[in-house]
């Protein structure tokens, strides 16, 4: 028996930040014991963003650097970009003619997004805005994946998807797709600088690229406790994003800072100014590979083409055996 089989991916709709990381690192953990593939889902980036693609390739070429640089290995992980394999749209479209509008409706997310993004000036009254849940199914099914690691709001997405491939296998009676399994995401969940959910569109965000003067500088941008006003002030580290951070960039010291914090011997000056020397030396491996993808634009072709090969070869057989299934062949 074969290792089990997952995939996953990302939208490139901008630069990566040092959250993206925390993701990063999980599939890194999971390449050695899955067989892992990771895809740049550049189609699905237009179903929010159809009409800015000026820096689409650009965005693209980024994100593989940052995945390689925080540590995803080609040898180990099959890694592409989703329109380079047009075997998902077509499963996309074939799933589309017997996939109920209604269950597509109900997704939870929906209707939430689809009001979100109208206040923010966006028109997402399309049909790939609706259906993105569908070509999600698509870009899993065609893989077989056997598991896909999600965090828990990302739940019903999956199960959409496992009601697709019921749904297929009962029509065309057959057991071609296996019912993919979720793989709870234990990673952390790291806020912006300034408490909300970290974004670009926010301005709250540590780039994955930051240089070590960008890092100390948004980090010395950091909300701390309201109600501490001078360093003498007994702190409440529940309440500071610093101390949030400190939990998963200075664990060794944390029970330390926390005490300090409390009974008001350290200030916040010195508390953010230890945790950007922590930022910094936990990017710095990421900061030296990146180097070396960044300019060398051959190796990040060599990369995608291998990879584009190893799924195409996949995605190909289970297209002849959808077809078949569906005596369209």
């Amino acid at each position: 028996m074969g290792r089990s089989r997952i995939l996953s991916g990302m939208r490139p709709t901008g630069r990566l930040h040092i959250g993206h990381l925390m993701v990063l690192e999980n599939w890194v953990k999971l390449q050695e014991e899955y067989e892992c593939f990771y895809f740049i889902a550049d189609w699905h980036a237009l179903t929010t963003a159809y009409e800015e693609t000026e820096e689409l390739k650009a965005n693209i070429r980024y994100m593989l650097v940052d995945w390689l640089s925080a540590g995803l290995n080609p040898n180990l992980s099959t890694i592409f970009i989703q329109s380079h394999i047009k075997e998902h749209a077509e499963l996309h479209l074939l799933f589309s003619m017997f996939t109920p509008l209604s269950w597509l409706e109900r997704v939870p997310t929906y209707k939430d997004q689809l009001q979100q993004l109208g206040q923010e000036g966006k028109d997402v009254s399309t049909y790939g805005f609706l259906g993105y849940p569908l070509l999600q199914a698509a870009d899993i099914l065609i893989y077989k994946a056997d598991a896909v690691p999600v965090g828990e709001d990302q739940l019903p997405h999956l199960e959409f998807c496992r009601e697709v491939a019921r749904r297929f296998n009962y029509l065309y009676k057959t057991q071609l797709f296996p019912e993919p399994q979720a793989l709870l995401s234990r990673v952390p969940l790291l806020p912006g600088i300034d408490g909300r959910k970290m974004s670009k569109s926010y301005r709250n965000d540590i780039p994955l690229s930051a240089t070590p003067e960008e890092v100390r500088e948004r980090v010395r941008l950091m909300v701390t406790d309201p109600a501490r006003i001078h360093k003498t002030d007994p702190g409440h580290p529940e309440v500071c994003v610093v101390h949030t951070y400190h939990e998963i960039f200075n664990p060794e010291e944390l029970e330390e800072t926390r005490k300090s914090c409390r009974a008001g011997t350290i200030g916040c000056v010195p508390c953010k100014a230890r945790l950007a020397e922590k930022i910094n030396a936990y990017l710095e491996p990421v900061r030296e590979r990146r180097e070396k993808f960044l300019h060398n634009p051959g190796i990040l072709e060599d990369i995608l083409a291998q990879g584009s090969a190893r799924a195409r070869a996949i995605a190909q057989r289970t297209m002849d055996e959808v077809r078949a299934a569906m005596g369209i062949k």
